[in-house]
């Protein structure tokens, strides 16, 4: 199978994931895009969605079915919410002169889970960030979130760190990391074609 990815630039991109998140129900909190934009404003970054047709549309109508976006992340944040990830990532990720890739938030659309979607933007988040020079990418998950962490374990994240939180063993917070060397991209499996959004 092969999988249309998008790439997009930063504000049209925010205004997609805004979209998109309305279809992903186990999300709290969606993000908006002014959020994303501000996160995003000042950093290296990359979004990029998967597009699929729509099974029983006879038109082949393309519509986004999963998502990423991942950022640089440094040792001297000034944005509060990263300032206190590189704090708990301390010890079990080296900052220092080091580039460091965080894959921030994604998913994919229930209907469409299982078919490689979110695979094939990950490898191709990989193969960007070795071009930019990124040595290690960084995710934070819940432990609740088992179809997420089932597809890390498969692209070969290793547990960096586990923090318990409270009563619920679900909320406890799992921190991977992926060191990426050269020979990486010869392992990717899927193929793909991606595409520059307007």
């Amino acid at each position: 199978m092969e999988y249309l990815i998008k790439q997009y630039a930063l504000e049209p991109g925010a205004l997609e994931i805004q979209y998109i998140e309305e279809y992903f129900g186990e999300f709290p909190r969606r993000k908006t895009a002014a959020e994303i934009i501000d996160r995003l404003r000042d950093r290296e970054s990359l979004i990029l969605m998967a597009e699929a047709p729509l099974p029983d549309d006879p038109s082949g109508a393309l519509v986004p079915v999963s998502y990423k976006v991942v950022h640089e992340i440094r040792a001297d944040e000034k944005i509060t919410k990263l300032r206190d990830l590189v704090t708990r990532l301390t010890g079990a990720v080296n900052f220092d002169g080091r580039r460091i890739l965080y894959q921030w938030i994604g998913g994919t659309r229930r209907d469409w889970r299982g078919q490689g979607h979110f695979r094939a933007l990950t490898e191709e988040s990989e193969v960007w960030a070795m071009g930019a020079g990124f040595e290690e990418v960084v995710v934070k998950t819940k432990n609740r979130y088992y179809d997420m962490r089932s597809v890390l374990a498969q692209l070969q994240f290793n547990v960096v760190k586990h923090e318990t939180s409270g009563s619920d063993i679900g909320d406890s917070k799992v921190y991977l990391s992926k060191m990426l060397p050269a020979e990486l991209a010869r392992g990717h499996r899927s193929v793909r074609t991606v595409v520059y959004a307007e």
